[in-house]
């Protein structure tokens, strides 16, 4: 009787594995589009930006990420609708609690660094050079760069989990290195290697 109590927990946490590996597989191969689709919003808006920026009016036109955000999230269901659907999992919920950290760490901090403008002179005060070389760009692309390696490391993709450290650590240093709208192409950069790279990889391994 005990013998076949343990073959039936040990079955039992076999079907979980597999389960777990089935859902990290088809998180993998429909996150292939999604990646691309925010990497190409993030990198359009970008150029954008940094064009308005440059020549009509300064950085009040960083508002329009507001507006990618919006245009992402209408794709990002439209793209939903279309791809193969898998039942709610822990893994599917950890990744989406990772970004939808990622997305209210990274609104809030532009919401206040963009729109309290007295709320920044101390921090100029504290840290003049770091501020002047774009700190929020780096902390934006490091947030980004780890959200992408923890979805890497949470379904188990090594490409991910590469091409996030290395948009993440890139774009943090890279950003303290250009003033103005100079740090949106790093922040194009970040999304290239971030989101369209490992995107067109997976699609082109679910293609094998």
């Amino acid at each position: 009787m005990e013998e076949n109590s343990n073959m039936t927990a040990e079955r039992s946490l076999e079907i979980i594995r597999e389960s777990i590996e089935r859902s990290q597989r088809t998180i993998t191969r429909n996150s292939a589009v999604l990646l691309i689709w925010w990497g190409v919003c993030v990198v359009v808006f970008s150029f954008i930006i940094a064009y308005l920026w440059a020549n009509h009016g300064g950085p009040v036109w960083n508002a329009l990420w507001a507006v990618m955000w919006l245009v992402g999230y209408v794709g990002n269901r439209m793209i939903d609708k279309k791809r193969e659907t898998i039942p709610t999992t822990f893994v599917g919920k950890t990744i989406g609690h990772v970004w939808t950290t990622f997305g209210v760490f990274c609104g809030g901090l532009g919401f206040i660094f963009g729109f309290i403008g007295n709320g920044i002179l101390p921090l100029q005060l504290i840290m003049p050079k770091v501020y002047a070389f774009g700190c929020i760009t780096s902390v934006i692309s490091l947030c980004f760069g780890m959200g992408t390696t923890i979805t890497g490391l949470v379904i188990r993709n090594r490409i991910i989990q590469i091409c996030g450290f290395i948009a993440g650590l890139g774009g943090f240093f890279g950003a303290l290195h250009f003033p103005g709208h100079e740090q949106l192409y790093v922040m194009a950069v970040v999304a290239v290697i971030g989101l369209i790279v490992p995107g067109v990889l997976i699609q082109l391994q679910n293609q094998k």
